[in-house]
């Protein structure tokens, strides 16, 4: 009988070692990690890459301090390692906290790392985010989350947007308003449409944008230039009826309502759900209606100043709904394009200096580099 008083005895205690054990197990309230869209590949400048966002909310009642942002692969190969400067230049905010400021999140708040995360090849594999920060009594926690698994496109590179050249690929992934960090939630969630977004300004063959001080729209080279079909294609949508600025200084003082950011556009149904967009059409110009087919090369408009825009361009981006704002922005390969150089920033392409002619033009197929000048040729 006391034999199995004994057995009984030690069982309760290791059962209650185990449950003290647990309970002192520390707990944090921390990060909500999501990745709110499936990344695919981008080829840029020859290098693939994976471009995306980890959202970051505070769900604590305290101010998290982030410290390091490390994604992995399934092999636990890091693929991406941000801490210091490189994880403040990461980081947006919807407040445009500045600095260091960035790194802390206060309760209720939502951080946005800005991820490019470079591949050795096209090949994917499952990704893992490992979130280093520090709590409001100092305590560093190591947090993992946020898997996902990216997938790959069979989709055709496009033709050329434009014809001729030279024209600037004005982007770049790290502005502050540019392109890539603009999130619209127009219906009920939030959307970066202009993830891989380019506006086409054409330059003259020494630099410069503009006749004289370019205070007029037509004073600009790329202004009436015909826009081009990037493939075979119906018709999604078009807007009309965005009236254009009679000068650059009228259109700055304007405030453009949202639904107008976008001008005078036409969206091409590309198949597998992916659409084209042109926006900032010039008044008039739009030669095609919703429903038509189009073949690579048709001209669809032209450039214009219309909608949200500090000069005459083309900005043209793929997304996964024929809606300007209401849509993810996907990646793209354009094909038919001739790299003759690079503006080493954007200072220098505003204030009208040469761009850097490369020693030997080459032909190009992906994705543009930032402040790529290029070449279309003819795009018949």
């Amino acid at each position: 009988m006391r034999y199995w008083r004994d057995v009984i005895f030690v069982l309760l205690a290791a059962l209650a070692a185990q449950t003290v054990s647990a309970q002192r197990t520390p707990l944090h309230q921390s990060f909500d990690l999501r990745v709110p869209w499936t990344p695919l590949p981008v080829v840029v400048a020859g290098k693939t890459s994976l471009i995306y966002e980890l959202n970051l909310a505070n769900d604590a009642q305290e101010p998290l301090t982030l410290r390091r942002i490390v994604v992995t692969d399934d092999q636990q190969h890091v693929l991406l390692d941000l801490q210091g400067e490189s994880l403040v230049a990461a980081i947006g905010r919807a407040d445009r906290a500045k600095g260091d400021d960035r790194l802390r999140v206060a309760p209720a708040m939502t951080a946005v790392a800005y991820l490019s995360v470079p591949l050795a090849d096209a090949h994917v594999t499952p990704l893992t985010h490992r979130v280093v920060y520090v709590d409001a009594a100092g305590h560093e926690i190591t947090l993992e989350g946020a898997e996902v698994t990216p997938v790959t496109s069979s989709a055709k590179p496009l033709g050329p947007p434009l014809r001729g050249g030279p024209w600037v690929a004005i982007y770049d992934a790290g502005w502050e308003r540019g392109h890539r960090r603009v999130i619209y939630a127009t219906d009920g969630s939030a959307k970066i449409p202009g993830r891989f977004a380019i506006d086409w300004i054409r330059v003259g063959p020494h630099g410069g944008f503009a006749r004289g001080k370019g205070e007029k729209p037509s004073q600009w080279y790329g202004y009436g230039a015909d826009v081009l079909a990037v493939a075979d294609a119906t018709v999604a949508s078009v807007s009309e009826g965005v009236v254009e600025p009679a000068t650059l200084a009228e259109g700055l003082a304007r405030k453009v309502p949202l639904e107008d950011a976008a001008g005078n556009y036409v969206s091409l149904d590309l198949g597998d759900g992916r659409f084209a967009f042109y926006e900032h059409l010039k008044p008039g110009s739009i030669k095609v209606k919703p429903g038509e087919r189009v073949r690579t090369g048709d001209v669809i408009g032209q450039l214009g100043f219309t909608g949200e825009s500090t000069g005459p361009h083309l900005h043209f981006h793929v997304s996964d709904a024929h809606v300007p704002l209401a849509a993810q922005g996907l990646p793209y390969d354009l094909a038919g394009f001739r790299m003759l150089g690079m503006y080493p920033s954007i200072e220098e392409f505003a204030q009208g200096k040469a761009w850097r002619a490369i020693t030997k033009p080459t032909h190009g197929e992906g994705f543009p580099p930032p402040l790529a000048v290029v070449d279309f040729g003819d795009a018949h």
